[in-house]
């Protein structure tokens, strides 16, 4: 049975909490087999054999193949592990966070640097702040449902 989870109505958020964790249990295991060089020559020589050695679901491995890291989150992939594939590509965390805002790395960074993305209009899904589905390039706003 699932637990009441009222923090799920926030935009652009994705709360890494037990359900998270069960469902990319797989997907952050291979992203932790990457701190090791060899897995890492062997998932860049062969990226979906070795993604098949892993009980990921194939969506999961789309998502590693895609480098949708948006979608990696949604699948409960955890950021942190999910760097190791940033790390592997050599992207550095700025990069890939540009990458999963739709911005360049430029923007994300002076964005950051000016304090973030401002709350009003992002508290809750369904507002018209810019975190919300309906003005990002990637996630659920460009996918069919």
């Amino acid at each position: 049975m699932a637990l009441d989870r009222p923090y799920t109505d926030v935009p652009g958020t994705t709360i890494f909490d037990t359900e998270q964790a069960r469902r990319g249990y797989w997907l952050n295991q291979f992203c932790m087999s990457l701190m090791q060089a060899g897995n890492r020559k062997r998932f860049k020589s062969d990226e979906r054999a070795y993604l098949d050695e892993w009980q990921m679901s194939e969506a999961q491995k789309e998502a590693v193949l895609a480098r949708d890291l948006n979608r990696c989150i949604e699948l409960g992939g955890n950021i942190y592990f999910l760097a190791k594939i940033g790390a592997t590509d050599g992207k550095s965390f700025q990069q890939m966070a540009g990458s999963m805002t739709g911005m360049s790395e430029e923007a994300y960074r002076d964005m950051m640097v000016g304090g973030g993305r401002s709350v009003e209009g992002n508290r809750y899904v369904g507002e018209d702040g810019d975190a919300q589905a309906h003005h990002q390039p990637q996630g659920k706003a460009g996918r069919e449902p």
